[in-house]
């Protein structure tokens, strides 16, 4: 079970949320807004983060700006619509994965669960593509002997990208195989993941070396 901070301004759901989610076993800490949710961060060091992006005084996209320049705690964002511009915003910011208001417990349980499951893998020894060496083992990505802080999702992604190198992965093979997901519009959260991926990993992200849009289908890992 999981410290989950949860950040959220309305008391009514506030409340609903985290009694569904106590119930399911995890640990609930909570915050009414931005600031709070910044300092209760820095206090319990949860091991996620759920996130309103509609907060009074630090909206929820400068929150998830600074979680993220922070470290890679895992952020589930929560939107009021299913807005495009409000969801690739958020994934733009650095969230792992979104669900739209409103959400039972159970369901929004089961979102927190996929995402801490992101980086349990068999381990097995380094892998080495030109400069970059992923330790499947170690969890453990690194560039020219220099190591890169990936979030579990960003790591989820090139580990099953570079599962197979050269083979060319569908956005909704890497949806359902990421994500855990099989809605085929939320590919949106793979394009934005694996755009924050390149920044990390790529010397000019945009001109990709190890993870190649191949068009109108998916994205290929190229071994440099």
């Amino acid at each position: 079970m999981a410290h989950v901070l949860l950040i959220e301004d309305d008391p009514a759901l506030r409340t609903g949320l985290g009694m569904g989610l106590r119930q399911q076993g995890h640990t609930l800490h909570e915050a009414a807004t931005g600031e709070e949710g910044l300092d209760l961060l820095r206090a319990v060091l949860p091991d996620i983060v759920v996130l309103d992006l509609m907060l009074p005084g630090i909206d929820g996209f400068e929150v998830c700006r600074r979680i993220r320049a922070a470290g890679t705690t895992p952020i589930v964002m929560l939107t009021a619509r299913d807005d495009d511009l409000d969801v690739v915003s958020g994934l733009e910011a650095g969230a792992d994965d979104y669900v739209v208001k409103p959400i039972r417990p159970r369901v929004l349980d089961a979102r927190i669960r996929a995402v801490l499951r992101r980086a349990d893998h068999t381990p097995t020894g380094p892998e080495r593509y030109g400069e970059l060496t992923v330790d499947r083992g170690a969890l453990t990505v690194t560039r020219s002997g220099e190591p890169i802080a990936l979030t579990p999702t960003e790591l989820r992604m090139l580990l099953e990208l570079s599962r197979s190198p050269g083979q060319v992965m569908s956005r909704q093979h890497l949806l359902q195989a990421v994500w855990e997901h099989d809605y085929l519009g939320d590919s949106r959260i793979v394009d934005a993941c694996v755009q924050r991926l390149r920044a990390k990993i790529e010397e000019n992200p945009s001109q990709p070396v190890y993870v190649r849009t191949v068009r109108t289908f998916g994205y290929r890992f190229h071994p440099a």
